[in-house]
């Protein structure tokens, strides 16, 4: 069944995959503006990234993990956690990410199940 864009927002699953990134403002260069973060979920178009800060809508920034390349995107939604982070929902910009990590976990889950030896 595909997924009502309309009552969601997505285009696809988000996978609940966490990955270490750097965080940055895309307007900001250097070591000060990153901070070093984790992602809650990923989809190839979007993520869920806790941060310390908040974060304004459609501010534009760029998550790099450690082994691949970086991705630019824009903040959709920022939410205040109890522990005083923030989840920022962010956007990618343009095309979807290549990730190895993303397509090696959806590997997994869309591959169909293997028969067993006794069918």
């Amino acid at each position: 069944m595909p997924l009502d864009q309309t009552l969601s927002g997505r285009m696809e699953r988000r996978l609940p995959i966490v990955v270490v990134v750097r965080l940055a403002q895309v307007e900001r260069t250097g070591e000060d503006g990153e901070e070093r973060t984790y992602t809650d979920n990923i989809s190839s178009r979007g993520a869920r990234v806790y941060s310390i800060r908040p974060w304004q809508l459609g501010d534009a920034l760029q998550l790099t993990p450690r082994n691949d390349g970086p991705a630019c995107g824009n903040v959709v939604y920022c939410q205040r956690l109890a522990d005083n982070r923030y989840a920022i929902g962010v956007k990618f910009q343009d095309c979807p990410i290549t990730w190895s990590v993303v397509h090696r976990f959806d590997g997994l889950h869309s591959s169909p199940p293997a028969k067993s030896e006794s069918s």
